[in-house]
């Protein structure tokens, strides 16, 4: 269903989590995924907060991809709670990611 690794997203929550001082790590991250990547990682957001419910990720995935007009990482470090949501977008879609934080630590 997601086309984005579980951890490639787990480590942008960690990064995010560490605030403006990550930020230097944060968007080279961002930036070097691919545009599928980033459309998925925008997606899962975008499910977190509701923008999108979780039946509609596919759709969700296809509106990042066309409605991209500034780079993803500017985009979703300025989204607020970004890290909650992305955390809120991976249970809703039921991505089990438990194990995840303990292998990035």
């Amino acid at each position: 269903m997601i086309d984005i690794s579980p951890s490639k997203v787990v480590q942008v929550i960690l990064l995010h989590r560490e605030g403006p001082a990550a930020d230097s790590q944060l968007k080279p991250f961002i930036d070097d995924l691919n545009d599928d990547e980033k459309a998925h990682l925008t997606a899962i957001a975008w499910v977190g907060r509701g923008s999108f419910e979780p039946e509609d990720y596919a759709e969700a995935v296809q509106t990042a991809i066309h409605e991209a007009t500034t780079p993803t990482a500017d985009y979703l470090i300025g989204m607020p709670h970004l890290a909650e949501n992305l955390e809120a977008g991976l249970e809703a879609l039921g991505v089990d990611v438990s194990g995840e934080e303990e292998d990035l630590l």
